[in-house]
């Protein structure tokens, strides 16, 4: 068990989503419940499961949690992709958000093999 605020991962999506927040909040009102809700809670269950799993009594919990925090990586991925498509956001700044998903998600990765290392 661990303070989450020192894992660098969680540092890093916790950044991630403040990001999406500030960017979601200049949606259109139209899509308050449903494209703006949906991208930030995907982005905020990034840090939540890092944060949830890290406070668990097993590395084999934690992983399930890193497991799920990278599932919410690429629902995020997805959802920016629909918010460019819609034009809800522009080339450069989902050209920025996409980086800083990947880079969360190859340390997520990094944090779930380094633990199976462990474990192994």
């Amino acid at each position: 068990m661990q303070d989450f605020r020192k894992i660098k991962v969680w540092s890093e999506a916790h950044q991630l989503t403040l990001k999406i927040y500030e960017i979601t909040s200049d949606f259109p009102k139209s899509e308050m419940f449903n494209l703006t809700s949906q991208l930030r809670r995907a982005c905020t269950s990034i840090s939540n499961n890092i944060a949830e799993g890290s406070g668990r009594n097993s590395d084999k919990d934690f992983l399930r949690f890193l497991h799920i925090a990278l599932g919410s990586t690429n629902e995020t991925l997805y959802l920016l992709i629909l918010s460019k498509d819609l034009k809800l956001i522009t080339e450069v700044t989902f050209a920025e958000l996409e980086d800083q998903v990947e880079k969360v998600k190859a340390m997520i990765l990094a944090f779930i093999k380094t633990i199976n290392n462990r474990l192994a």
